[in-house]
């Protein structure tokens, strides 16, 4: 959408291609953006007294604060106009009396100062011609990476039942040296995805300046002609690997016509070969297929005495971005909302996390990683914890809660028994009493709350009788101790409560025996 801010990681990674002195037309084309576009950030950037180091230090919040565009309306070009009329010309030149003069009289009609009508017949030839050409393209070395998942699937044998189990065929190929990856996966998620694309970058020692997938639900959220919405794990491992993503159009196999060559010889020379076999472990699997795409890779080119292999050492290796030094890890992303309790829910582990009281009630986002949970307010990190799958758990910080809440962290079993051997032993007796009432020490605290704050009412003696008349009822609970504290019993003599019968029930008819209740 036009005048809409660009997402953080294009951003950022417009920052990185400035720094490695890529022209405007470079970037624009990497990144899908238009060239004015491009301009408009550098022109906005290059205002501040920071280098493209710093700014790419910068947290995504001062980052866009700085990368801010001032809005101005979108007005369509002539040409966009015109374009905008030729599918709906196509269909009615094929109705009878319907002439190119006729529909640019109506244009004309419409838009008095657009075209003539032989550019108005000109622009609409070319129009026809680009639909049918097909342009054969030049891959520069180390430029793309073209991916995508076979539409045949390999299969595992279980060892116990002798089940089978389809698993995903991941295929990369380089568009210069056309130096193939190949990889078996159990499935085809963002996880799968990214774990695929790392070992080929791992596979050819490098990284190639962008990368081409399919539109799969792992790489693009929202397909779109100009400006597809990326994952953002995916625009994550793209900004670590200081790599571009440019994914195909919707059906429009041509712009990956390579990979999809490559998965038709990957069946006539990884799959025909593996027919027969039986594999039980996805390892096992992928070690025959890395053989198989090995001697693949050492064949030579049909007609020629050198093979992919060499191709790709002599030339393209070394054109190839150096592999980060550290291990990429994923990040998933999950939008919440912080809670009364100053806690947001992450619903995958439905375990709750604490943030500042002062963003109760405002929207959060979630990162989170096999290890850390780290949460954002605009940008900002707000938060950061250490992850834990413990379902319906919380995970606190003292700090984030108000003042008046953050006692209630010390409440544990300790906590009301130190309290009450302050107070007497007949106290703390009758505390330890409550506390193993219940199945969870939790559920029992405001009891013990309520039966120790009594001291203050009623001072330390009297309350120290009243737990001890309790005891010998020998049901504690806090409504009894209040009840004998109201109505002053605490000092009468103890007695037990209840005297048992010492004589035998009479017989009588409406009596039942044992023998009812088998």
């Amino acid at each position: 959408m036009a005048n809409r801010r660009k997402p953080m990681p294009l951003i950022k990674q417009l920052v990185q291609l400035k720094q490695s002195g890529y022209s405007i037309r470079e970037m624009s084309k990497r990144l899908a953006i238009s060239r004015n576009t491009v301009r408009g950030y550098l022109r906005q950037l290059e205002k501040q007294a920071l280098d493209w180091q710093q700014l790419l230090q910068l947290s995504d919040g001062q980052l866009a604060a700085l990368a801010s565009l001032p809005a101005k309306p979108a007005t369509p070009s002539p040409y966009q106009l015109l374009k905008e009329r030729f599918p709906q010309m196509e269909q009615e030149l094929t109705q009878p009396g319907v002439s190119r003069y006729q529909l640019w009289l109506e244009y004309k009609q419409q838009f008095p100062d657009g075209y003539q009508y032989v550019q108005f017949c000109y622009h609409y030839r070319q129009w026809k011609l680009s639909k049918q050409v097909s342009l054969r393209l030049e891959h520069k070395a180390g430029d793309k990476l073209f991916v995508d998942f076979a539409g045949t699937p390999l299969y595992l044998v279980d060892a116990h039942s002798g089940e089978l189990r389809p698993v995903a065929v991941f295929v990369a190929i380089l568009g210069c040296s056309q130096l193939t990856f190949v990889r078996a996966v159990m499935s085809q998620r963002i996880e799968d995805f990214l774990n695929c694309l790392s070992q080929a970058f791992t596979y050819l020692g490098g990284v190639p300046a962008a990368v081409v997938p399919d539109n799969l639900k792992a790489a693009v959220i929202k397909a779109d002609r100009y400006e597809p919405h990326l994952n953002e794990s995916l625009a994550d491992f793209a900004l670590h690997y200081q790599t571009t993503i440019l994914p195909a159009r919707v059906r429009k196999p041509k712009d990956k016509a390579l990979v999809e060559g490559a998965v038709d010889i990957v069946y006539h020379r990884v799959y025909a070969p593996l027919r027969k076999q039986v594999f039980h472990s996805l390892a096992d699997l992928n070690a025959a297929i890395a053989q198989l795409v090995e001697k693949h890779n050492q064949t030579c080119f049909q007609g020629r005495d050198y093979s992919r292999r060499q191709l790709f050492e002599e030339r393209e290796k070394p054109c190839l971005k150096a592999l980060p030094t550290s291990h990429f890890e994923l990040k998933r992303y999950y939008q919440g909302k912080a809670q009364k309790n100053s806690h947001v829910l992450l619903s995958e582990d439905k375990h709750y996390y604490s943030v500042p009281f002062r963003y109760v009630g405002l929207p959060v986002k979630l990162i989170y990683t096999a290890t850390t949970v780290e949460i954002y307010y605009q940008y900002e990190r707000i938060a950061l914890h250490s992850r834990s799958l413990s379902k319906y758990g919380y995970t606190t910080q003292k700090e984030h809660l108000p003042s008046h809440h953050q006692w209630i962290l010390k409440w544990n079993p300790e906590y009301f028994q130190q309290w009450a051997s302050r107070i007497g032993e007949q106290t703390l007796l009758a505390i330890q009493a409550i506390l193993t009432s219940r199945q969870h020490p939790e559920q029992s605290y405001k009891s013990c709350i309520g039966v120790l704050s009594l001291e203050k009412k009623v001072g330390k003696d009297r309350l120290e009788k009243a737990c001890q008349r309790a005891l010998a009822f020998g049901s504690v609970s806090y409504r009894l101790i209040r009840s004998i504290l109201d109505k002053g019993l605490e000092n009468l003599p103890e007695s037990r409560p209840f005297i048992l019968a010492t004589h035998p029930l009479v017989d009588h008819e409406n009596i039942r025996g044992k023998q009812a209740y088998q």
